[in-house]
Formats: C-alpha cells, sequence, structure tokens
C-alpha cells in the first residue's frame, strides 16, 4: 500500500538551467517536507553525477527563507549536469550504482527534474528498481526552455523565455528602427536546437507590420538561403530597416544544420551538436549579397536563466508541477512525468496529467506547420493564441540595497558519504 513507503526524498535537476527550474524545486521540497512519509529529504550535487559520486547534501538543512528564495532565483540551484548514462544493459554498472546510493541513504522517493534525455534516465532507474524489488517511488518533473518534450501541451521554463525573448527583440527592433540609415538590419539568434518554438515566440513582438521581427525562421521549415535574402529583400524596401529571428538549429535541404561548432566541445555527452553561430554566418551572407550593414545579436545563456523578467504563469506552473510530483508519488505513483494538459483558452486553464517516463524519453514535440504562415517566414494567429497565455506576470523579484536583485545560495550541509568512492567518468 501507498502508505507502507517511509524514507528521504532526493531531488536532482539536469541539463540547461531555466528561469523557473528552482521554483519546481521549491515546490518538490516545500510539499515533500508536509509528508509524514517523506522522513528527509537530499539534494544531489550536479545532478545524476552527484548520485553515482555519492555527493549528496542535507536539504532539509535549508533555512524556510532559502527555499522560499529558489521562486525568485534563476538557474539550478541544485546544481545540474550534462551527463550520459547509455542503454540499462551495457551501462548496468552505473544503474546499480545508483541503487546502491539509494539503499545506502534510504532514498525512496526520486524526483528528476529535467527534460528528454533526463526522463531517459528516470525511467531505466525505476525500471531496475522493479527489477531487483526496491521499492522505489521515481517522479519526472518536466524543465526545458525548448518546449519539445511530447505527451505535455508545454513545459515549464518555455514561457519564460518566450516573454524575455520577445521582448528583447521588440527593443532591438526599436534600436534597428532608429539606426537603419547606417544600421539596415539587425539578426537575433534564439536557442532551439531542432525545434522553433522560441524563435516563433519572438514573433509575438509584431504588433503591427512595422514592429519587429518582420522574418522569422525555424528548424522545422528547411532554410533556403537564396529566398531568406529575397524576402528580406522585400523588407527593406520598404525603407525603415528589418530585424529577423532565426534558431540555432537552422537546417538547410538536406537536413545539414546552418552552423554547428567544431572541434572537442563541438559536441555535449548525449552527442547533441553544440550549436551557435547561424546569426553571424547571416550576417556575412547578407552583407555579401545585400551590400547592408547587418549586426547580429545572440544572447546565449542569458535568455534562459533571465528571472529579471519571467513569466509569473510559468513560475507558477513549475512550482506546481513540483508538487504535483509529490503528491502523485506519496499515491503510489511511479514511472511517470507529470504534465500540463490546457483544459480551457478563454479564460486560460491548465490541469495536471501523467505520462509514462518510457513514452517522452528521447522523444521530441516540433513545431506544428500551422503555427507559421504559408511562406515560412513569420507565425500564425494559432501560434500567438497558443503562446500568449503562458507568458503573462511577472515574477516578484526581491531586490538589494545596491539596486540589484538577490538570489539564494544552499549551504550544502554534506551528507557524510556510506559507500567506496566512485568517480562519474
Amino acid at each position: 500500500m501507498p502508505d507502507e513507503v517511509r524514507g528521504k526524498a532526493l531531488v536532482a535537476q539536469s541539463g540547461g538551467p531555466t528561469a523557473v527550474i528552482n521554483a519546481s524545486a521549491c515546490g518538490v521540497i516545500q510539499e515533500a517536507q508536509r509528508c509524514q512519509q517523506i522522513t528527509g529529504i537530499l539534494g544531489a550535487n550536479n545532478g545524476i553525477m552527484g548520485v553515482l559520486e555519492e555527493d549528496l547534501f542535507d536539504l532539509a538543512a535549508e533555512s524556510a527563507e532559502t527555499i522560499a528564495g529558489l521562486l525568485s532565483t534563476p538557474s539550478a540551484a541544485i546544481g545540474s549536469c550534462r551527463y550520459k548514462l547509455g542503454q540499462l544493459q551495457s551501462d548496468r554498472g552505473k544503474y546499480e550504482r545508483l541503487l546502491d546510493v539509494f539503499r545506502a541513504h534510504d532514498v525512496r522517493w526520486f524526483f528528476y527534474i529535467g527534460g528528454n534525455d533526463s526522463m531517459d534516465t528516470a525511467d531505466k532507474v525505476n525500471r531496475l528498481a522493479r527489477e531487483l524489488n526496491y521499492e522505489l517511488r521515481v517522479l519526472g518533473v518536466p524543465k526545458t526552455i525548448d518546449n519539445d518534450l511530447t505527451c505535455t501541451d508545454h513545459c515549464p521554463g518555455y514561457g519564460s523565455v518566450a516573454k524575455f525573448l520577445a521582448t528583447a527583440t521588440m527593443e532591438a527592433g526599436r534600436d534597428t528602427e532608429a539606426m537603419h540609415t547606417f544600421d539596415a538590419v539587425t539578426i537575433m539568434e534564439a536557442m532551439g536546437r531542432n525545434t522553433g518554438w522560441i524563435a516563433a515566440a519572438c514573433g509575438l513582438a509584431q504588433r503591427s507590420a512595422e514592429d519587429a521581427p518582420h522574418l522569422v525562421y525555424v528548424p522545422e521549415i528547411p532554410f533556403v538561403r537564396e529566398q531568406f535574402l529575397n524576402d528580406l529583400a522585400g523588407v527593406l524596401d520598404r525603407g525603415k530597416g528589418a530585424c529577423v529571428v532565426v534558431s540555432e538549429g537552422l537546417k538547410d535541404a538536406s537536413g545539414q544544420y546552418l552552423k554547428a561548432e567544431q572541434g572537442e566541445f563541438g559536441a555535449d555527452r548525449f552527442g547533441h551538436k553544440q550549436l551557435g553561430g547561424v546569426a553571424e554566418y547571416l550576417k556575412e551572407l547578407v552583407e555579401q549579397k545585400l551590400h547592408v550593414k547587418c549586426r547580429f545579436n545572440k544572447l546565449g545563456t542569458c535568455q534562459r536563466n533571465a528571472i529579471h523578467f519571467a513569466s509569473q504563469t510559468d513560475s507558477s506552473e513549475a512550482y506546481r508541477c513540483g508538487q504535483e510530483a509529490v503528491r502523485q508519488a506519496v499515491k503510489g505513483v511511479t514511472g511517470m512525468m507529470v504534465t500540463l494538459q490546457r483544459v480551457r483558452q478563454h479564460p486560460y486553464q491548465c490541469e495536471f496529467g501523467l505520462a509514462p517516463l518510457a513514452e517522452v524519453a528521447n522523444g521530441v514535440k516540433y513545431l506544428p506547420r500551422e503555427f507559421m504562415n504559408e511562406a515560412g517566414n513569420h507565425i500564425t494567429q494559432a501560434m500567438r493564441e497558443y503562446v500568449q497565455p503562458l507568458i503573462q506576470g511577472e515574477v516578484p523579484l526581491r531586490m538589494g540595497a545596491d539596486g540589484l536583485p538577490l538570489f539564494v545560495r544552499f549551504q550544502r550541509r554534506a551528507v557524510p558519504q556510506r559507500l567506496p568512492r566512485w568517480k562519474a567518468g
């Protein structure tokens, strides 16, 4: 029976941070503190690496003020990583090591906050625990600015990056409009390896034909250089300059990235190409072919961590996803990820659901074609209606006497190790 399970909870974060991943952690921690079945709460330094290395700290020792402060603190406060665990058969020793650590610390509840690859790891941990008859509840909490997790309407983290980057596009567009006699074109580079959800969200910034962005390009639609130059020339003919948003993961008709990093750090541990530089590449193309001055903006990690203009809707949903994961685990649920299901558009209403980790693992939800116009260079009304509810409100910040926001940092009281030393390699 669900109420027979007692033990500690372990919370870990994985992958690229977001403005609201800490809100999910806050939801998990605060809800876990209310549950009598959960006898302690541990954090894993640097995600699954911290579990493998038994590098844990006592979240229950942190002050209530610090835990609450997670709601207005960016990045992954517990600590994240990009550490690839292979198949259960080939990497079985590592998965068994995870369970050994859980046993050593009486961990019976594992909450993993992350994206596609994280759900894959959580699924394999859950499967092995069942195989070895170790009572463990494994729940995934969705997180990704890319908004590409399957089985959920949207992902915590997406609404905030959409709000921040759409606003940055508005501001860059006004700069270009003022300086168009010299800086005729500005290209904004948005994150998004294989999907265009972030770049498309920037389309919200265009309230009238004069407003930026004038053109938007996403990975789902093959990028044709000649068509891009024709589109841009048409905008420039209007005489007010042009602001363009492109996804970092743009691909040509053959499926090849326009720009990907090379060398030792050209791919992460999951084998994903490290992208970035497409805006600079297009800047050079524009100047060579159209003979106008072009600037580019690559905000990089700033866009995913921008708590100073994060969406309150996004933060609230992230927090509640963390809460829901604990509530479901206490009921006896395991092997599932919490999902967000949109049940009403006007007014917006979202409810929680559950999806098997195995269905979410390594899947990709692409931007629907109907969210882009026929020409493939801007968004449609359907996209506007999808994303607008997700960017409402702003996360309140605590401000310091120096005029800058106050962020929390854990004391990280280490949990004594009980197993032989292990170094994740």
